[in-house]
């Protein structure tokens, strides 16, 4: 932990260009609750002169987003001065989050992101934005998600087979494998007329490496009458399949995700949410990438409910990421 909490003074340093004073064990360490004292370890140091509690990450296996924040929150009420969360990485998306939720944090060598100091920056924070920074088109998206779902995981794939299933056209089709080679997430190959896809990384790191140029899949969200449920083909999305995958409670209200040309076809009614409606979902591309199963696939559950503020939420949502296949 002090070689931890010495190159977060260090890169400090080096970034800030001024010194930072301090590094001495925190007094207050002993009298926190259990799942307080064991999830981090502590040091104080002044930066620029404000007293900052430094949170250093113990667990390898880092908790969920949420979980970290209520912690600091619940840190910042104790000892009345800012507190940092301090690791050794974090995944393009988790520093995302962090950032959206005010998190105080510290990547030694990466990137530090300071509210309470009005500090965010980052080694490549001059770079100019370019094509890998842009947020995958939702066909591009499904394509992608469809083949990090294939049961039999290979890198390499034929995205005109995926896209026949998804029923994109042949325009379609190489707008989304241009986005995916623009994004370093495959290379493609031409043998004769057909064209494949590899993918540079594995499964998980595919899907860890793209969760910047992922978004929500939810473009709206309506209420209906129970009865509209048997006249769309709809998947359960939301918190109802979240609670079928983990120890989440089941909603009050069922959620069922159904695409936005099956919804402009089907002329439901719309009302207002009430006991016994149904919440709709209108997602950008078909909630039906796992044919097999009549609940939305995970991929595209987690990230319809990512940025959701519940810790219970959080908690199942980590739990059902370790469940991937990969």
């Amino acid at each position: 932990m002090l070689a931890l909490a010495t190159s977060a003074q260090n890169y400090l340093n080096e970034t800030l260009g001024v010194p930072t004073s301090g590094l001495g064990l925190w007094a207050g360490q002993e009298n926190l609750s259990y799942f307080l004292h064991d999830a981090f370890d502590f040091r104080q140091l002044d930066i620029l002169g404000q007293e900052v509690l430094l949170a250093l990450e113990r667990n390898p296996d880092k908790p969920s987003i949420g979980d970290i924040r209520n912690r600091l929150d619940k840190l910042r009420s104790i000892v009345g001065q800012p507190v940092v969360y301090v690791t050794e990485a974090l995944a393009s998306y988790e520093r995302k989050r962090l950032i959206a939720q005010k998190v105080p944090f510290i990547v030694p060598g990466n990137q530090l992101y300071l509210p309470d100091l009005g500090l965010d920056l980052r080694e490549y924070f001059r770079q100019r934005p370019n094509s890998a920074d842009v947020p995958l088109s939702p066909s591009a998206q499904a394509m992608l998600i469809a083949a990090l779902l294939r049961p039999h995981w290979t890198a390499e794939w034929h995205p005109a087979e995926t896209a026949a299933t998804l029923g994109y056209t042949p325009m379609t089709l190489s707008r989304a494998v241009r986005e995916l080679v623009a994004a370093g997430l495959a290379q493609a190959h031409k043998a004769g007329r057909f064209q494949t896809l590899s993918m540079t990384y594995s499964a998980r790191e595919t899907w860890e490496q793209a969760q910047h140029l992922l978004r929500s899949p939810v473009r709206h969200t309506l209420w209906t009458s129970t009865q509209t449920q048997m006249e769309l083909p709809a998947r359960i999305a939301g918190l109802s399949a979240l609670a079928r995958l983990s120890l989440l409670t089941e909603p009050r209200a069922a959620v069922f995700a159904v695409s936005r040309t099956a919804w402009q076809a089907s002329k439901a009614s719309i009302i207002e949410p009430m006991p016994g409606a149904c919440e709709w979902q209108l997602w950008n591309y078909t909630p039906t990438l796992q044919p097999d199963s009549d609940l939305v696939d995970p991929l595209s559950l987690i990230l319809s409910l990512r940025d959701s503020t519940d810790e219970r939420v959080q908690s199942a949502l980590g739990a059902l990421q370790e469940q991937l296949p990969w």
